[in-house]
């Protein structure tokens, strides 16, 4: 993996974050999490400049997520059923997303870059329940900025050692994921409630 991103680093520079980021969210099996990760760490050792390259790393999110929005609002549920296991999104996922954004969309765009899987569907479901675009550009484009910034920082305070984050990633995801669902659920409940006894 670190290879493979030192060359396409040194061969395409900063466009080349931002067009593995495009082509991982938009579904693409790409391990997103520990290339940004990788890419702090060539922030760590000088290779790439902070800024320029948390700032493409935003671009290439934000950029895949709105293609997503965009496919998911042109042709709907119907693609993503027919070719979506081409690229690893099966109906199981589809379903899951689809029900936990009827009950958390916002939430679900703002935090859901943290789950593998989901954050590749959220957009596309977003677009197919007609969820407005200036909400789900002001949700989905902050999520991309703390995601983004989050791993690229775990990967620049690491250092020599940001190969971690991918194996605690792969021990530890399902409990992540676990988690995020029940806090998901929790604030749903709570919200809810508070609407209810006003």
């Amino acid at each position: 993996m670190a290879h493979h991103v030192q060359s396409l680093i040194e061969h395409y520079g900063y466009f080349g974050i931002i067009l593995i980021l495009v082509g991982g969210i938009v579904g693409l099996p790409l391990p997103d999490e520990i290339f940004l990760t990788y890419v702090g760490y060539s922030v760590y050792q000088e290779t790439l400049a902070h800024i320029p390259a948390l700032i493409s790393a935003i671009i290439g999110a934000a950029g895949g997520i709105t293609l997503s929005y965009y496919i998911g609002y042109k042709f709907g549920l119907p693609l993503l059923r027919k070719y979506g296991s081409k690229v690893h999104i099966t109906e199981q996922k589809i379903d899951f997303t689809k029900k936990l954004f009827e009950k958390i969309g916002p939430i679900l765009l703002l935090i859901g870059y943290f789950i593998p899987g989901v954050r590749h569907l959220t957009a596309y479901i977003a677009a197919i329940n007609n969820y407005p675009y200036k909400k789900f550009a002001f949700f989905a484009y902050t999520g991309a900025t703390i995601w983004t910034f989050t791993f690229i920082t775990l990967g620049k305070v690491l250092g020599e050692k940001w190969h971690y984050v991918g194996l605690y990633l792969s021990h530890y995801s399902i409990y992540v994921i676990v988690l995020f669902i029940i806090i998901m659920l929790i604030v749903y409940f709570v919200y809810k409630r508070k609407n209810l006894s006003k």
